[in-house]
């Protein structure tokens, strides 16, 4: 379990405790070589043993060529490749795009491969993200990069390029049930797939915009619209939050909602089945939790963060791996109340639903009368 000894005395929501463990360092960019072992020993792919001396000095001169020609092309996109970045390794650098943002930090990811013959980068600034490749051989790159190299504009979307539609009267029922209003669901642009079938549309917007789209079958099939960038649900309602709660999904975000706690986003890929026992991996790796990283600005700003993830075993795995990656000193962790002698409310939506059905919708505690109450 991730509790610690302090709780907070709110028993008709929730409770809090922090998660008791020494600080961690909020974003690890880690520039270590990977080396593979094999049953205790490295890795050695055989090659020839005798390679003509004019084949090598060919070679040579082919990959000095190739890193000369790369050089110039990142040179024209306004990277400059200093003594400092080493061929295979990841670089930290100042974006020359966005200048760090406010914080100036080196917010940009930078990498040559190993033979020194393609160039890749993107920028961890939330309000930036600029990011591209380059090859030495050709103009032209990988889809959605342009010629020089920086990426291109992302996807467009619509709500008619998705075929979504307003939700209809059996979808509105369903989320009735599960005491989620029609303002709610309005306000967070919920939606449905036009069609035969009925399919839950949850929009994921920024700014306002349309950036990405997570789908749901009653039957708790789930799927995101392809070829977008992972960010949290919600984003935008926690944009100049000091206080930032995480929920495990989009109900729930939509459940806290509804007991008067705006302040609110969830992850958008679910928890994973279990606490991983590696060692953190690079920003640009750690694909599974890119939510966290493409945010890294606007979650650096909160002072503290609830993590308020579902009480079974993913639920906790997922608040310790939110909590290695955002710093353990500022997390906190939510306990369900009790829902009878031998068991706990599972998440969100089921200890909002109780509390709703009781008809305590209208004197819900904010978050901050919560933090009042914390006893030590």
């Amino acid at each position: 379990m991730l509790f610690g000894s302090h709780s907070f005395f709110a028993p008709t929501l929730f409770y809090c405790n922090p998660i008791g463990a020494p600080p961690t360092a909020l974003f690890n960019f880690s520039s270590k070589r990977i080396i593979s072992i094999n049953n205790g020993f490295r890795s050695i792919t055989p090659v020839s043993l005798f390679i003509p001396a004019a084949s090598l000095k060919r070679d040579e001169n082919k990959e000095a060529d190739d890193f000369a020609e790369l050089k110039e092309k990142v040179k024209n996109v306004g990277i400059i490749c200093c003594n400092s970045i080493i061929p295979g390794e990841y670089t930290r650098l100042i974006c020359p795009k966005c200048k760090g943002g406010r914080s100036m930090e080196r917010s940009l990811s930078f990498h040559i491969s190993g033979k020194r013959n393609f160039a890749l980068w993107r920028c961890f600034n939330f309000e930036c993200g600029w990011a591209g490749q380059v090859f030495a051989h050709n103009s032209t790159t990988s889809d959605g990069v342009d010629q020089l190299g920086r990426m291109g504009s992302p996807r467009i979307l619509t709500e008619e390029s998705l075929n979504l539609e307003p939700l209809g009267d059996m979808l509105a029922a369903y989320f009735a049930k599960r005491m989620i209003s029609k303002d709610t669901l309005k306000r967070n642009h919920v939606m449905q797939m036009a069609g035969d079938q009925i399919i839950i549309a949850f929009t994921y917007r920024q700014n306002g915009i349309l950036i990405g789209c997570k789908y749901r079958t009653l039957e708790k099939r789930f799927w995101q619209e392809k070829g977008t960038d992972k960010v949290l649900y919600g984003l935008d309602d926690v944009r100049e939050a000091d206080e930032i709660i995480i929920a495990k999904g989009e109900i729930d975000k939509l459940s806290l909602e509804e007991a008067g706690i705006p302040n609110c986003v969830s992850v958008p890929n679910g928890a994973p089945q279990a606490i991983t026992s590696k060692e953190l991996l690079p920003p640009e790796e750690d694909t599974r939790f890119s939510y966290l990283w493409n945010c890294k600005e606007l979650l650096d700003k909160a002072s503290r963060i609830v993590l308020a993830t579902d009480g079974d075993l993913p639920g906790q795995a997922l608040a310790e791996e939110l909590a290695r990656r955002l710093g353990r000193e500022r997390c906190w962790q939510v306990c369900w109340p009790k829902k009878d002698e031998f068991s706990s409310y599972k998440d969100a939506n089921e200890s909002c639903c109780r509390k709703f059905k009781q008809g305590s919708r209208r004197t819900m505690p904010s978050l901050r009368q919560l933090h009042e109450r914390f006893e030590h």
